[in-house]
């Protein structure tokens, strides 16, 4: 298969010993490197009380950044519905598309409550064959679930119910194509928003509602990998096919989500990749998110047996290696997913070393513009 476009997904990572202001200032930093290294699209993730995060909204993220560059494409991976109305979404990027027409991409995920369902009525997971060689190990049973639910809590209005995400892709997509009616039969603008130049893509860790709604809209979707590799095949397969051609589509488009972590030694990607366990253990253990550790803080930390477990289908699927390594494992992905693009995610302790991880990547994968 040829080479497949590269992106970057950026969660604006909080590394210890530093703040939120200056993960921002490293995320417009990385955002005008990328561009110059040829990645295609620039997306941010949704995340909520986590001290090692700072991206909590795609939206603001994206107005900074697009005025810092001038071509990559900009996105969000996604905006997570369960707490916003339809209505807001489209208006927030109809705004940022008025001034940086074109070059939006909105990615729509399911959170909170919408999740939670879900992962009750999961059946315990085995480990899955390998495809080509793929790693997709099983999944763990993740401990977080009260931290989930909390969020949810405080970012709902008191009272308010989760909507359903199936109506909600539906009105996003009503409201841009400005064929938006409610139930009493009122027609409704969204001005800003509607005509926007935005391209919709639907986020998805497992072959449930979030393949079928892209499948049965014709749109672009996003298989995350980087977050539940054991699901991936599944999931890709699932909404190839649902997949109805649409006015925009008439194929399936899937991009696939890896955490990369390049160097130029085998030996050296693995030590700036050391603090990637711990990080993942804090996200979903009662111990609680942390800032990002440096290798040193990493090296001091103790573990149980049950905590390397509950890391390790993270762990073994990170891409970690030099460039020739990390270019084969992502080719390994493309093909056993027969992705459209991939999106890289990269967190190292220090910004420099995630900016020369990003630029190996490139120059070795050849996305030069």
């Amino acid at each position: 298969m040829p080479a497949v476009p590269l992106s970057v997904l950026d969660l604006v990572p909080v590394p210890s010993g530093s703040t939120a202001a200056d993960a921002v200032r490293d995320t417009v930093d990385l955002a005008r490197r990328a561009e110059a290294a040829g990645y295609h699209r620039y997306w941010f993730a949704e995340h909520h009380l986590n001290p090692g995060v700072a991206g909590a909204s795609p939206a603001v993220a994206i107005a900074l950044v697009a005025a810092a560059t001038g071509r990559i494409r900009l996105g969000s991976a996604g905006v997570q519905l369960a707490h916003r109305t339809a209505l807001a979404t489209v208006e927030e990027f109809g705004l940022i598309d008025a001034l940086h027409p074109g070059r939006l991409d909105l990615g729509l995920g399911r959170s909170g409550p919408q999740l939670l369902a879900e992962y009750a009525r999961r059946e315990p997971v085995t480990t899955p064959p390998p495809a080509n060689g793929l790693p997709v190990p099983a999944a763990p049973r993740v401990l977080a679930a009260e931290r989930v639910a909390l969020a949810a809590e405080l970012l709902h209005q008191p009272g308010a119910r989760t909507p359903d995400y199936a109506r909600q892709v539906a009105d996003v997509l009503a409201l841009l194509a400005g064929t938006y009616r409610s139930t009493g039969d009122v027609a409704v603008r969204a001005v800003p928003g509607e005509g926007a130049a935005v391209q919709v893509w639907v986020l998805g860790s497992s072959a449930g509602l979030s393949a079928a709604v892209a499948g049965a809209h014709g749109l672009r979707f996003a298989a995350n990998y980087h977050i539940s590799p054991g699901s991936v095949l599944e999931t890709v397969a699932a909404y190839r096919a649902a997949f109805v051609p649409s006015a925009e589509l008439d194929r399936p488009h899937v991009a696939v989500s890896a955490d990369v972590v390049v160097a130029p030694t085998d030996a050296e990607a693995r030590r700036l990749a050391a603090g990637y366990p711990a990080w993942v253990r804090g996200i979903r253990s009662a111990r609680g998110p942390i800032p990002y550790p440096s290798p040193a803080e990493a090296d001091g930390l103790t573990w149980t047996d049950d905590e390397r477990a509950l890391v390790a289908d993270r762990v073994t699927t990170q891409v970690v290696g030099s460039p020739a390594t990390a270019v084969a494992r992502l080719r390994q992905l493309r093909d056993a997913t027969g992705a459209d693009e991939l999106v890289i995610t990269t967190i190292t302790h220090d910004h420099r070393d995630r900016v020369r991880s990003y630029e190996l990547l490139a120059e070795a994968w050849g996305t030069a513009p």
